[in-house]
């Protein structure tokens, strides 16, 4: 478990800027702190001490602001930036290298036991307030936009966006922000909120497009109507 915290650690220093050494960080982020509490906790989970994790997951959602429900199983390097209202559901899974934001929910549309929660591969981006809701999987490297709603799989190195998600083109974002096994060396085209630069999304396309569609329509109407209207003057 140490050794997990530790990687836990450095890891931060490649995906906030802000960071300026692991004293500040061991001491004033509360993801950090979220994060320890459920190691333990998840740990008691698996040893049969329901309550007794259920309670210290409780104690670490009252210090941080973060939800975490001890079954949940987390992966090597795992971040959350900010974090207040993140809620992560029982049953979610989250690969190595993920990052969440401020009011990510990983949540479950049903009410019915076994899995309910999403499934993050590795190197995922959950930018702030996006919900990623039921037993879906998140494939490697995607990202989700900040408010995105994803109730679909997703596809690995998609970004995601919109309510509900959409698939937005952007491959040289999806190849500048490849799963990189070192954290450290990451690609300095970190996608803080699973919005890469210059993103296209479909819906925005569609609605240029029938835009440039009706003025081509419109063009043609007014040249049917001059031409209509030298056809009356003619004798």
């Amino acid at each position: 478990m140490f050794s997990q915290l530790k990687e836990d650690l450095n890891s931060i220093f490649a995906r906030d800027p802000a960071a300026r050494n692991l004293f500040e960080i061991v001491t004033t982020y509360p993801g950090v702190h979220a994060l320890l509490f459920h190691r333990l906790a998840h740990w008691l989970w698996l040893g049969g001490w329901k309550w007794l994790a259920r309670l210290l997951s409780q104690i670490g959602r009252f210090l941080t602001g973060i939800e975490i429900h001890p079954g949940a199983t987390i992966g090597r390097r795992f971040f959350i930036d900010h974090g207040m209202g993140v809620v992560i559901g029982e049953t979610a899974e989250i690969g190595d290298d993920c990052t969440l934001y401020h009011g990510v929910t990983l949540g479950g549309t049903t009410w019915n036991k076994g899995k309910r929660h999403p499934t993050l591969k590795n190197g995922v981006v959950i930018g702030a307030g996006a919900k990623i809701l039921g037993p879906i999987t998140v494939g490697d490297n995607a990202r989700v936009g900040s408010n995105a709603v994803v109730v679909k799989d997703v596809p690995t190195g998609a970004t995601m966006v919109g309510i509900p998600a959409r698939a937005a083109s952007n491959k040289s974002a999806s190849a500048d922000l490849a799963f990189n096994p070192e954290p450290a060396k990451a690609s300095p085209c970190f996608d803080a909120y699973g919005e890469a630069p210059g993103l296209n999304d479909p819906l925005t396309l569609t609605l240029e497009q029938v835009s440039l569609h009706t003025c081509s329509l419109e063009e043609k109407i007014t040249a049917l109507e001059h031409a209509v209207r030298a056809l009356q003057k003619t004798p």
